[in-house]
């Protein structure tokens, strides 16, 4: 399944290049990553198609918002299927789902954290130093970190918590040696269910941190020149 949206995005990216964005951009903030998700574009509805209701609009938009379409989109595509291949290998309790320039790495809250908790378990400290060592092998990424929960409790306490571990997770990443300029983080407290909070498994998928990998200006500009030749 997995490589069939591996597969399928490559001709998406070719297909819809010429209606895509007229000037994409990498994770800058949190107005150009929604907008990506929002705005009804080609690319942001097709990306949200293939990743299945599997992450919020705001991985979906990061991702969208990355695409640069061609043969060079193409390129940055086969780079990113490599990398999404070795984190699934290496990294415990992950799910990768990699979408034609972007990958989505996303962890159920319960494999990072305890319950109500910002303090990272010592397995988790495990899983996130294995996806930096990945993640180093392509310096020529950017990286956003979204922290959800479910809708129990108020409005500002779900919005400290999902602030504090996508922190939590950028301050261990970064110790263990990924730059700091290449990740961001946001919270998006319960704003961006994946399933229903009406249920305990529905509030259990909710609490989940989602990782986005994305090409960087410079990948993008190699991979347009390397298309060129």
């Amino acid at each position: 399944m997995k490589m069939n949206k591996r597969l399928a995005v490559y001709g998406l990216t070719v297909a819809t290049s010429a209606m895509l964005f007229a000037s994409c951009s990498t994770i800058q903030n949190s107005s150009n990553t929604t907008k990506g998700a929002v705005v009804g574009t080609a690319a942001g509805g097709a990306i949200g198609a293939l990743i299945g209701g599997k992450a919020g609009n705001t991985a979906v938009g990061a991702i969208a918002g990355a695409v640069i379409g061609g043969a060079a989109g193409t390129l940055i595509g086969k780079k990113m299927d490599k990398q999404a291949k070795e984190i699934e290998n290496t990294v415990a309790g992950a799910e990768v789902e990699q979408v034609g320039e972007g990958i989505l790495v996303k962890f159920d809250s319960g494999i990072l954290f305890d319950f109500n908790s910002t303090a990272l378990k010592p397995t988790a400290k495990e899983n996130i130093a294995k996806l930096v060592e990945t993640l180093n092998k392509e310096p020529n990424t950017d990286i956003l970190v979204l922290g959800h929960t479910d809708n129990v409790g108020t409005l500002a306490a779900n919005q400290k918590v999902s602030d504090g571990r996508a922190s939590s997770v950028k301050a261990f990443a970064v110790s263990q040696g990924l730059a700091g300029s290449r990740i961001k983080t946001e919270g998006k407290n319960f704003a961006e269910p994946i399933a229903s909070n009406d249920t305990e498994a529905g509030r259990a998928e909710n609490r989940r941190v989602e990782i986005v990998i994305v090409a960087n200006k410079k990948m993008q500009e190699q991979a347009k020149q390397e298309a060129a030749q």
